[in-house]
């Protein structure tokens, strides 16, 4: 294992090790004794259609991020489906993102999440927005699920090139996240929150990924209140394809992180 990667492992374990704490407070105080005012950080919530646990995959695009972008990533051990439910995930996210504004300036934090991470990122983005909290400097989307209703008529017809994920399957997923009395709330669907309020904000979607016709839907609303979401689509491209560079690599991939590290860094 090269230093680079093996530093790569170490930053990543503290940063979950921070995070598992159960007071926040001594979130805090962790993050204090790494001379927090001079790094930088990415918040980082991983897929999977909110009952998985990071895969391998997360892993490994995760230790690319820090040894290429040199920041902090802070990966937070949510709460899953179906033991738990949004509340309970709210209930950790945002009191963690607080905490860290006490030790962080929140230009230097970025907000990043992948798939149901991609969701959970813009919700607690608006959530942030709606309670007058500073938000982060970025917050950049790959392959979100905005709605877990699943309702778009267009996602039918992407779904015979998607090879990832099946329609059914995430609507049961997502009941699952959003409990008894979740589903209106744009916590569930953070393709009906406030985004009044959002800047910065880049997605990353690719055409052959189910989740890619609510992307469309959100830069309209966005368009109409006239916020501005940078779109970064790829033809072709299917789920988290980002992600997948590792473990699948292929031209369209590498173009994209690429891509992606000039977002964060600019």
């Amino acid at each position: 294992m090269s230093p680079k990667i093996e530093e790569s492992n170490k930053m990543l374990e503290k940063s979950q090790a921070i995070i598992n704490n159960e007071a926040n407070n001594s979130i805090a105080n962790s993050i204090d004794e790494d001379n927090s005012e001079q790094k930088k950080y990415i918040l980082y919530l991983h897929g999977g259609s909110y009952v998985g646990e990071p895969e391998e995959e997360h892993w490994k695009f995760l230790q690319d991020l820090v040894i290429d972008t040199n920041r902090t990533v802070i990966l937070p051990d949510y709460p899953l489906a179906p033991k738990y439910t949004y509340k309970e995930v709210f209930n950790m996210i945002k009191p963690l993102y607080e905490n860290m504004l006490k030790k962080i300036s929140h230009e230097n934090i970025i907000l990043m999440g992948d798939s149901a991470g991609g969701g959970m990122a813009l919700a607690l983005e608006e959530y942030l927005s709606e309670e007058n909290i500073e938000l982060p400097q970025k917050l950049i989307l790959i392959s979100p699920w905005l709605d877990v209703t699943m309702t778009n008529s267009k996602i039918d017809e992407v779904q015979k090139n998607d090879k990832d994920l099946n329609k059914e399957a995430l609507k049961l997923a997502g009941k699952l996240y959003a409990g008894k009395d979740g589903m209106e709330n744009y916590l569930v669907n953070p393709i009906n929150g406030p985004l009044e309020k959002l800047k910065n904000v880049t997605i990353y979607t690719g055409t052959y990924d189910i989740l890619n016709p609510d992307v469309h839907i959100l830069i309209e609303k966005a368009n109409n209140v006239n916020v501005n979401i940078t779109l970064k689509e790829y033809e072709g491209a299917g789920h988290i394809w980002i992600v997948r560079k590792n473990d699948s690599p292929s031209k369209i991939a590498e173009e994209a992180y690429k891509d992606l590290l000039k977002t964060i860094d600019n």
